[in-house]
């Protein structure tokens, strides 16, 4: 997929000469362990508090928000998750799958136990060993389709809200975080898609 899109890129919003890339190398210098570790400690501590702050905890707050905050009976998530269940049957999972995905834009780690905590109509995450998370995912419906299209939409689909921030940052552009976004969202809905109505048509499922 990774070739594909290259490919049609350089020949249609990207075509043109291709440029050159130079890589200065510094000249070598031994390393001293004691300021290895201390700036290799100190850069990731501090990146994963500032993430922490400007991200991680927005985005908990969101979600605890919807899991929690009731409309008739059900909860915020749940009622998004029913409106998004159609298109998300269509892509060969389900209304949760897809609303954990959007609410896991912040980090993509959390999808899975948004995806627990939806369908155990909890207020909180949570983590599962994985017996008891695999009888719960066939509970709710999950045959190898559900997986499989789950596993695909995961890999192709928009990237973190991290990676926008770098891409804005080092292209200065929202129409290339708009691009990076739409272009692997596309191609994730559109494989899932084929597969599902593909593997349905022959009555795989």
């Amino acid at each position: 997929m990774t070739f594909l899109i290259s490919r049609v890129l350089s020949s249609t919003i990207l075509r043109g000469k291709p440029s050159s890339f130079v890589l200065e190398l510094p000249p070598y210098r031994r390393p001293q362990v004691g300021q290895v570790l201390v700036r290799s400690v100190l850069d990731r501590t501090l990146f994963v508090l500032g993430r922490a702050v400007t991200v991680a905890a927005p985005a908990g707050l969101v979600i605890w928000l919807m899991a929690n905050l009731t409309i008739g009976g059900e909860s915020l998530l749940s009622l998004c998750a029913g409106f998004l269940d159609p298109l998300g049957r269509a892509l060969g999972m389900d209304g949760v799958i897809l609303m954990a995905f959007i609410l896991g834009f912040p980090a993509n780690e959390i999808v899975m136990p948004i995806v627990m905590m939806a369908y155990l109509a909890q207020g909180h995450l949570m983590e599962m060993d994985l017996l008891a998370l695999g009888a719960l995912l066939r509970e709710n419906g999950w045959t190898w389709l559900t997986a499989l299209c789950t596993i695909l939409f995961s890999l192709l689909h928009w990237p973190c809200s991290t990676t926008c921030l770098t891409i804005r940052k080092e292209t200065g552009s929202w129409k290339w975080v708009g691009l990076a976004v739409l272009l692997p969202t596309l191609c994730g809905a559109t494989l899932c898609f084929l597969i599902a109505s593909f593997s349905r048509f022959l009555g795989l499922v």
